[in-house]
């Protein structure tokens, strides 16, 4: 596999040269319609602390480093999470080192755990917690690849009914489909949006539906992949997506929403696009964020619901992109988004590395706290796969933990 491929996902989700998440909220009211209503009370909040949360970052590293596993999770990126109803978190990740991981020094005399050059890469993976301790790696690749030249990478996922109204629930992660192709799609041209349903309690994966397919779209930077985040309200799932308006020089993607009634993620039907002014299941969605150039996102951010705020962590648009992670908030999925607001930086191990793909985790928060990850990867495509093997921390993700109060 050529090393391109082994260490692809940095600059396909807007990786910077360095990391600075930029975070706002604001307090709002949700009319049913996607509307938006202040009801007096809609006014920005922002970031008023920050700190590392270095039990989950650790734990990442203590479970990958595990000498006594022959062949599970040692890295990856992508990472989203979704917790189930016996409370086990399963964790998800796009590209995955798997094999085994030795002890410093490394070949080269580093004091790095490392792995052997030899070690597989998947491209997608899932791990289990319970009680904040990862247990165990599923099978890898827990979703198979679709076709020659193709491949799944899964991203956000929830709990929910088998059918509306159905007692028995299932687990729905969402798979973005990408297929091989020449520069700029170095990471895959944008292919197709799947669902699949996972039983529980034992996470088979049952099915695999196709929601959008994007290969009629001629121009593969104004086709649309949706899952990089859900939001759940009332009886909605509202599903965030993007394009990869990045890949074909602009300086940064469009957000695009739909809505999915509860237990219908797996029903290409029920699928609701925003259009520009309503929801609608015959029109091509339109973006609700990015102008191109001032505004915009990355190929993958994070969306959180709050005492009603919508807040959207994203890559910056334009040339602060390369450095910062910045944040828009709205009163309602469709907006108006307003934003990018303040910045903080988050940490970075030594080296020629980059942060990327901001992902809220709102299961692990409480008490007014949000826990977001972040990846990290090699800055160089050139040779990443042997820098991400003699130094296995690099391709792991990080964690921070904030606290969101009234802002200017």
């Amino acid at each position: 596999m050529p090393e391109d491929t082994r260490a692809r996902q940095w600059t396909g989700t807007s990786v910077g040269l360095l990391l600075t998440l930029v975070l706002a909220a604001v307090v709002v009211t949700v009319l049913p319609d996607g509307g938006e209503r202040d009801g007096g009370g809609c006014a920005p909040r922002t970031v008023g602390s920050w700190a590392e949360d270095d039990r989950l970052t650790a734990e990442f590293t203590r479970y990958g480093d595990d000498a006594g596993r022959a062949d599970d999770w040692t890295g990856g990126d992508g990472t989203h999470s979704v917790r189930l109803p016996d409370g086990r978190l399963l964790w998800l990740f796009s590209d995955t080192y798997l094999g085994q991981v030795y002890g410093p020094p490394n070949p080269v005399g580093e004091s790095y755990a490392w792995r052997d050059t030899t070690a597989p890469l998947v491209r997608n993976s899932a791990v289990l917690m319970r009680d904040g301790r990862l247990e165990t790696t599923l099978p890898a690749p827990l979703f198979p690849d679709p076709a020659p030249n193709q491949w799944r990478w899964p991203v956000a996922a929830r709990v929910e009914p088998r059918s509306p109204g159905s007692d028995e629930q299932v687990v729905r992660v969402l798979l973005w489909v990408r297929t091989a192709g020449q520069y700029p799609w170095i990471y895959g041209v944008p292919t197709a949006t799947e669902v699949a349903t996972l039983s529980l309690p034992d996470l088979r994966v049952e099915s695999v539906t196709k929601v959008l397919d994007e290969q009629r779209v001629q121009d593969p930077s104004r086709r649309v992949l949706f899952g990089t985040t859900l939001v759940e309200d009332g009886e909605w799932t509202y599903v965030f997506g993007g394009d990869d308006g990045q890949a074909a020089s602009r300086s940064a993607s469009s957000a695009y929403v739909a809505r999915v009634p509860e237990g219908g993620l797996a029903e290409p039907g029920a699928w609701e696009y925003w259009d520009g002014s309503a929801w609608t299941t015959g029109a091509r969605p339109r973006p609700v964020l990015g102008d191109g150039r001032r505004t915009g996102v990355g190929s993958a951010f994070s969306v959180v619901r709050r005492d009603g705020t919508y807040v959207l962590f994203t890559m910056a648009a334009g040339a602060k992109g390369l450095a910062a992670v910045t944040s828009y908030w709205a009163c309602s999925p469709t907006g108006p988004w307003h934003g990018p607001a303040k910045d903080f930086t988050a940490p970075l191990p030594q080296g020629q590395v980059a942060a990327y793909n901001p992902q809220a985790h709102p299961e692990l928060g409480d008490d007014g706290r949000l826990v977001l990850s972040y990846d990290v990867n090699w800055l160089e495509t050139a040779g990443a796969s042997t820098q991400l093997n003699r130094n296995v921390s690099l391709y792991r993700p990080r964690f921070v933990t904030l606290r969101l109060v009234p802002g200017r």
